[in-house]
């Protein structure tokens, strides 16, 4: 299934159902009071996270929602019925936005957690609500409020405990596919990861993490560049974020920094976040290569950063580095309960 991750739609959410101006004309009171009953209110369109949702696809053939009007009141003073409300359902981690402002309406980020982007019309007022002692006959009822009309965009951000940032061509789709049972595609060009993929590498039956392979980043990709901030914008959900470097580039720190550097022009927040460099294709270096390499990388590397040389093919590192991965990611998550978020 295709990935999609921002769309527009439209919603509409119903009209109040009018009031009614009824007498009573029962045998023995020819003259009786008002009986004319209230209109019901108009449905209400929500967001509604589901997680067996991952992509905003169906929302591609799918633009325009609406809820249903409510009924005009009725004789003997009767309510009319209330208009069918509208769950519009979406993956979880999707942002609700107002197409024409910019607004944030909301986001949606457990199972069921439920925005209201548009509220029905109040039903209208039957000439029984107007009765008082000084207007014991009155011959005016309400219209029910008119609903809201709204554009909207639907925008998708990826929840993962781990997210991979790198230059196209990395390793990035083939390291996920070793570490879990993920299947992207893989290939020997640039941009072969056009969609984000997401895949559970299990530490132990009861301990596992969630990893997403995001499209290859390239420079000026806070500008829009190439995909851009299409890819930007997951990371800001990843708890950690794991730079992946091929090991026989040109400059892997400078790579490192300008990975870094995209990052922090999209959004610098996203630099205080835990991260690890993963230095792959180990396995094309020679073997007296392979053991100079955290002393050789060390020398390049600022202090405070911490690398693993790794092989997705040869599963050099593998091991240790999903073990790494998975204290950041429980250390991160003990945090948060900690300060109750």
């Amino acid at each position: 299934m295709k990935f999609v991750d921002k769309v527009d739609i439209k919603v509409r959410s119903g009209d109040g159902g009018r009031g009614l101006v009824s007498w009573r004309r029962e045998k023995y009171e020819p003259r009786g009071g008002p009986a004319g009953g209230n209109g019901g209110h108009g449905g209400t369109v929500y967001c509604e996270a589901d997680e067996n949702l991952y992509t905003l696809l169906d929302f591609r053939y799918n633009k325009h929602h609406e809820a249903g009007d409510g009924e005009p009141g009725g004789k003997f003073n009767k309510t009319g019925a209330d208009g069918d409300d509208v769950v519009i359902r979406v993956p979880p981690g999707t942002v609700i936005k107002d197409s024409q402002t910019g607004e944030v309406l909301g986001e949606v980020v457990a199972d069921g957690e439920r925005v209201t982007i548009a509220e029905g019309g109040r039903g209208g007022k039957g000439n029984t609500f107007f009765k008082s002692s000084t207007n014991q006959a009155p011959r005016h009822a309400q219209p029910g409020e008119k609903g809201e009309y709204r554009e909207i965009t639907l925008e998708l951000k990826l929840l993962a405990d781990v997210g991979l940032v790198g230059f196209p061509n990395a390793g990035k789709s083939t390291l996920v596919s070793s570490l879990s049972a993920a299947k992207p595609e893989v290939a020997d060009y640039p941009f072969t990861t056009l969609n984000p993929q997401l895949g559970m590498v299990y530490i132990s039956d009861f301990e596992s993490f969630v990893m997403a392979d995001l499209p290859g980043i390239i420079e000026e990709a806070h500008t829009g560049k190439g995909l851009g901030l299409r890819f930007l914008r997951h990371i800001e959900r990843t708890s950690v974020l794991l730079f992946v470097i091929p090991v026989l580039s040109d400059d892997p720190a400078g790579d490192y920094e300008k990975l870094r550097h995209e990052l922090e022009e999209y959004h610098a927040p996203l630099l205080d976040k835990p991260h690890l460099v993963a230095l792959s294709k180990v396995d094309t270096l020679a073997p007296d290569e392979q053991e100079l390499l955290p002393e050789i990388m060390g020398e390049e590397f600022p202090d405070d950063v911490e690398f693993m040389p790794i092989s997705a093919v040869s599963g050099t590192g593998l091991k240790e580095l999903k073990h790494r991965l998975y204290d950041l990611v429980t250390a991160v998550k003990k945090k948060q309960e900690d300060v109750g978020v």
